[in-house]
Order: structure tokens, then sequence, then C-alpha cells
């Protein structure tokens, strides 16, 4: 890609930014410097706390103060050929730049739009803040931004609450609301992270088509090193707070030059996928299996009609096999795992080591769940805060064996924390004391404590930076081996997909469209919708 060069419209100068906790002060971005021109894209790449978000931030002055500093820099902005350094620039300067020559969109849009707000009232809050717009005027422009955002019947969704908006189309209102003032820059933290690939690579197209017709600058701040190679012009890598390594995509991607950026580019995961025994038996297998959930109307909330999650699915899982399941968000693959698991109600035999655990009852079902373990996709969400790390992974331990000493279940977690890869003296630590990564390895741990036979991974690595990914596969596929475990491997991020599944389906609507070996899916897909999946994940 190549961009029109002209003076710098941003240009960040020797920049460091501190932090203030406690009595302690931590630099947090440590002498930056870099400019964004006029109709070029700047990605900011990095793993998470190298600085991305912090330096962005710093761009539009929206951090903590005075809890944050700036010990040095200048962030030069060219307001209508007057340059403005918006470090020291007022309120009332900024208020002006703002949502108005400077607009932003944040990673995930749920938490960024107002729940009790309709979309029409959030997008023509800034219209009127701004551009003075009010009434059937301010109603036509936002009408046009949906349309140009690619929101369909636009008018049929001016009245509705984010919580009635898909992920992709939330975003899209973000993306909305960003251009509402037809800013000379946008800064897009991570905007894509928290979406399907298909709907990822639309919102790319967007932000690019409207790049071209407005013109616009963008800082794009991500750690996806496929989303830097299709939509920015150059892309500098931060690590520690600092930037040590700035140049043409094509350039640094092609030949690069520090030892870091080498590591992060290739920390994509990669190997092949563990393969079973050719007389490995079947440990899970599932037959027209379906989860339908009542649609209920009316004031007594008659039963009108069903969402069908899962609507006749088939397959087996042999012993160190990983079968992969992708598809869209709503395609099933996520209720799938919890009916395998009878977490939720379904119907249909599900076989799990040569036993119909469908209809078993409570009781009956308690010692099987040994068997059937689940790791889940948030590190963060799905270990108590008020727990030891001891405590986390032995949970499981003393509801299978009540009378199990405590000597002996540390020992158990001990084993499990050194199979994962992490030191057993840090089990009386808590969870905001470990990195993702590590969180998600202590997730991994509870769930081996137990030595299952079948695992569930529900999108164990989207919430990681991509060099914990490839070690968290590499570390699945190690156990794999080790223990001959089966697993069902769901996600969205095919790249991951394939370098540990041996075998594949595709979801869409709780069906499954394709099926086949890994190898020959990825290469032969034969269905329309999965060549699309493919194509917007850069696997075509």
């Amino acid at each position: 890609m190549s961009a029109p060069m002209s003076a710098p419209l941003v240009s960040v100068r020797d920049l460091s930014v501190a932090f203030r906790q406690g009595g302690r002060t931590s630099v947090a971005v440590d002498h930056v410097s870099f400019d964004i021109h006029r109709g070029e894209t700047l990605a900011l790449v990095g793993e998470s706390g190298s600085g991305k978000s912090v330096s962005a931030l710093s761009v539009v002055k929206l951090l903590n103060y005075p809890a944050a500093s700036h010990p040095s820099g200048d962030v030069l902005f060219d307001k209508d050929g007057t340059s403005v350094d918006l470090l020291t620039a007022s309120d009332d300067v900024l208020r002006t730049i703002r949502g108005n020559k400077i607009s932003m969109v944040f990673q995930e849009p749920m938490t960024s739009l107002n729940p009790l707000h309709t979309i029409e009232r959030q997008i023509g809050e800034i219209l009127g803040t701004h551009r003075g717009l009010s009434g059937e005027a301010a109603r036509a422009r936002v009408l046009e931004l949906l349309t140009k955002v690619g929101i369909r019947d636009p008018e049929s969704r001016l009245g509705a609450y984010p919580h009635q908006l898909s992920g992709g189309q939330r975003q899209r209102v973000m993306i909305a609301m960003a251009l509402a003032n037809e800013p000379d820059l946008l800064i897009a933290d991570e905007p894509t992270t928290a979406l399907d690939v298909t709907v990822q690579a639309r919102i790319l197209d967007l932000l690019r088509d409207l790049q071209r017709e407005t013109g616009m600058a963008m800082l794009f701040i991500t750690h996806d090193l496929g989303i830097v190679r299709r939509i920015a012009h150059r892309v500098a890598i931060m690590r520690q707070g600092k930037i040590v390594e700035e140049g043409a995509v094509a350039d640094v991607f092609g030949a690069p030059q520090h030892a870091y950026t080498q590591a992060l580019l290739a920390a994509e995961p990669k190997g092949e996928p563990a393969l079973p025994h050719a007389d490995a038996s079947a440990v899970v297998e599932v037959r027209d299996l379906k989860v339908h959930f009542p649609i209920r109307t009316g004031v007594f909330k008659r039963v009108t009609g069903h969402v069908k999650a899962v609507d006749g699915v088939s397959l087996k899982i042999r012993a160190g096999e990983t079968l992969g399941v992708v598809g869209e968000s709503g395609s099933g693959k996520t209720t799938l795992g919890q009916a395998i698991l009878r977490l939720i109600r379904s119907e249909g035999p599900i076989m799990v080591l040569g036993r119909d655990v469908q209809g078993v009852g409570y009781d009956a079902l308690r010692p099987m769940r040994k068997d059937m373990q689940i790791v889940f996709q948030d590190p963060y969400g799905s270990l108590s805060p008020r727990m030891s790390i001891a405590e986390i992974v032995a949970e499981g331990l003393y509801i299978q064996q009540p009378k199990l000493e405590d000597a002996a279940a540390r020992q158990i977690v001990a084993r499990a924390l050194d199979d994962v890869g992490l030191d057993p003296a840090a089990m009386d630590r808590y969870p905001h004391e470990f990195s993702g990564g590590q969180r998600q390895r202590i997730a991994i741990a509870r769930a081996m404590a137990l030595d299952p036979k079948f695992v569930v991974l529900d999108e164990p690595t989207s919430a990681l930076d991509m060099s914990v990914q490839a070690q968290i596969v590499d570390l699945l596929r190690a156990l794999q081996v080790k223990r001959d475990l089966a697993y069902l491997f769901i996600s969205h991020d095919l790249k991951v997909v394939r370098a540990l599944a041996s075998h594949v389906l595709v979801m869409r609507n709780g069906r499954i469209v394709e099926e086949g070996p890994a190898a020959t899916l990825f290469s032969e897909p034969q269905e329309e919708y999965t060549r699309a999946l493919f194509d917007a994940a850069f696997l075509r």
C-alpha cells in the first residue's frame, strides 16, 4: 500500500508517560517518536503492556491525570494549518479537537456505548455537540452514517439499543460515531479483536474504503500481524514502552532488523497437529445432537418457536485427536461444547468413554465429570480472584475425592502446575499476580489436575498476545501427546485451528456445512461459506 506524503498531520516527539501509584512511579512509554501523515495508516504493534494504547491515549490526552504524567514529549497536531501541542493545550482547545478533528474507536463496543441510549441518540449527541445539528437534519446525517458503515435497513436501527445489535453491528455504530464529524485522524485501538474473522475483514475493508474516500489518517493499534499487513502503510514495533523498529510494512516484515521484531513475526502458531493412533478408540461420540431454545411471546409467555442453536450435529473424537470447530458467532460452536459436557439441556445420544451420559442424573453424572473438563476463553473471568492458585486447581479434586488430604492435594496441584510450565512454588499466590498467559496456564492446570480423557477448549487463545498464543498451542499439543487426550477445540482463529486440529467441522446456523481432515479442508474447501471464512482469515 502507498499513501500520499506531506507535512505530518501528527508529530509525536520524545513522548514519555509515567504513572504514579502507591508512592511508586513506573514508566509506561519511554521517549517515543513517530509521525502520521494525511491519508496514511500507522500501525502500533506489540504485546500487552508494551505501551501501545497509552501512547494513543496520550495523543488526545485521555489518560487519568494526575496519576499519569508526561516527563517529556510533545504531540504536535496540524489543526487547520496551525500547529497545536495537545499535551499543553487547554481543555477548551481539546474540546474542539476531540471527536471533531480526532476520533477514537475502542476494542469493545459494548462497554463504549451507553446501554441506556438508542443508537440515534448516541450518534446524534456527537452531531449536536460539534456541528449543532438537531431534529431532521441530525436524523438524516445519522442515517447517512449508518448506511456508509454498512448497517442494513438503518431506519429500523435508529431506535435500537446496543444490546439489540450484534458485535459487528455495534462496532460499525462506533465507527459511525467516530466518523460523524469527518475527523482528520482516526485512532483505532484493537477495533476488531473481539470480532469473527468474516466481520473483522468487513470492518477492515470499511475503514480502508472510508480512508480513501475522506483522506483521513489512521493510528491503528493491534497485536495481529495479519491485520497490519492488510491495512497499514507503516508499522512501529513497541516493546516495554519503546519503539524498537519502524518503517514501511513490507520492509519491516520482509527484513526485520530487531531481534524482538523477528521473534514477533515468528510467533504465529506453527507445527503439525498431533495425530491419534490408528487403533485409537472413540472417547466422545455424538449423534444427531439438538439444542433448541424456546421463543416465548405474549403476556402468558407461550412458546411460539425455537432458536435452533445446534440442529442435528454428529461427531466422533478419538483418544489423542483434536476436533476443531469453527464458524461465526452464533453458529452454535460453544453451545455444542456445553451440550456435550451436559452443561445445558440437549437431545440426542452423547457417548463418553462408551457410556451414554444423556439423561444420566446429577448424582450419577458427578463422578464422571473428572473425565470431561473445559478451559474457557477468558483467563481473567474464569478464575476466582478470592482464591489462591492452589485452591483453584484443587477445587475439583476435593469435589471428586472429599477425603483427600491437603498434603496429597498440594502434590497433585504441584504436578499439574509443573506440567503447564509454572513454578509450583507460586501456588499460594492469587490470579491478579499473574499475566494473561500464565492465568490461562492455571486454567489448563485446573482441568488437567483431574486427569481427564476429554477436554473442551473454548477459544482458549483468543484473549492472548500472539507470542503467548503460540506457547499455549505448543503446551496443549504436548499435554495431548503425553496424556493421549481428546480435544474439542472451538475457535474463530483459523491459524490456531490449523496448528492444533487434525479434523475440522465448519458450523453455520447450528448445522455442519463442511467437515474433513484439516489438511484437506484448509487446502481445498468445497463450500462457499468455508472459502469465505478462510479468505477473511487471510489463509488463502
